[in-house]
């Protein structure tokens, strides 16, 4: 089985998640695509961060009944900060016949070269790469597993959501609607 790796603060996890996350499974080789919880990326601050568990929760709201997509948990159980090769690494040995690719952003890949083990990941794994503004050149253009995708994006972050929240704004059609409800129900990012 072939999974995609969707890793993500998803702070809140958002309707541009769900649509990258989807398209992909629906026009690749994937046979499934597993939105994966960071608790603490080396290149973020915590303190803005809600609960994984809470971030999770709100995965599981989003994607709902949809079979090819799965809230993952995975880096919970590792070290922190999360490394995505420490991942991976852990990920085949739990699942020795699952094959792993990565799903990322063109401002991601631009930055590949700052992630511990990067030639590990290019070398072992496939990397889908959604393109996002000008970021979409490829610095590694002899790695034949990179694939550049022309996914339809939603210009919204979860930094404007959160914002938006805390100035008391629906956020209503940018969340999905279990996902805004319990945001708003719970008063999340106020």
């Amino acid at each position: 089985m072939k999974i995609g790796l969707f890793f993500g603060s998803f702070n809140p996890v958002h309707n541009g998640h769900l649509i990258i996350a989807n398209y992909i499974k629906e026009t690749t080789d994937l046979d499934k695509v597993w939105l994966v919880v960071s608790p603490q990326n080396p290149f973020k601050e915590k303190h803005t961060l809600l609960n994984e568990y809470g971030r999770l929760h709100l995965i599981k709201l989003a994607i709902d009944d949809n079979t090819n997509l799965r809230a993952s948990d995975i880096e919970f159980k590792l070290p922190k900060p999360s490394y995505t090769i420490d991942t991976l690494t852990h990920l085949r040995e739990k699942h020795p016949t699952y094959e792993f690719s990565l799903i990322m952003g063109g401002d991601n890949l631009a930055s590949l070269h700052k992630w511990k083990n990067y030639e590990l990941i290019l070398k072992n794994h496939d990397i889908y790469v959604y393109k996002r503004n000008s970021m979409d050149q490829n610095p590694f253009p002899d790695k034949a597993s990179i694939h550049f995708l022309d996914v339809p994006l939603l210009d919204i972050s979860a930094t404007f959501i959160r914002e938006n929240i805390q100035k008391g704004h629906s956020m209503q059609y940018f969340l999905p609607d279990k996902v805004w409800e319990y945001v708003r129900d719970y008063n999340l990012y106020k």
